[in-house]
């Protein structure tokens, strides 16, 4: 059975980068389109890649998905690819120049949270504008996270 969760179709993630959360004040997140070679598109079918150090950058007026490591497919012999390559990546005009504005004057990052599958197929990647957590502020988040899990556990012990 397939489970929806948070917009995304549980089964058809290829790739999560789990500790973005945790790192990283998330402030908006994007859908885009990436541009992918067939041998790529077949390992992440095979959910093979990682996004963990992966980041996005802008390249003049576009902007590349740098880092992401998705595997050379076995079967493909010498017709392979380069895992570490820059891939472009694909968002309307509008939401290029927002994310462009917010990087260079707000000093904010743009982090891939997931590589999915959309109903039709194609190979989706979950950006989020984000600003990245002092020590301090994970060290809150974990107290606020913990303090709900105690008040869970004691309304449901009533």
């Amino acid at each position: 059975m397939v489970q929806k969760k948070k917009g995304l179709i549980a089964g058809n993630i290829a790739a999560q980068n789990r500790r973005a959360r945790h790192e990283y004040t998330i402030e908006d997140t994007f859908e885009a389109g990436i541009i992918l070679a067939g041998t790529e598109v077949k390992s992440l079918r095979q959910g093979r890649a990682s996004i963990v150090e992966a980041y996005a950058e802008p390249r003049g007026r576009e902007i590349f998905l740098v880092n992401a490591h998705i595997p050379e497919y076995s079967a493909a012999k010498h017709f392979g690819h380069e895992p570490k390559r820059p891939r472009k990546l694909l968002l309307h005009r509008r939401e290029i120049e927002r994310l462009l504005g917010a990087v260079r004057r707000k000093g904010m990052t743009l982090v891939p949270l997931s590589i999915y599958f959309n109903k039709r197929g194609m190979a989706k990647v979950q950006l989020a504008l984000a600003q990245g957590k002092r020590k301090v502020d994970k060290r809150e988040a974990e107290k606020d996270r913990e303090w709900k899990r105690q008040k869970e556990r004691l309304l449901r012990a009533r």
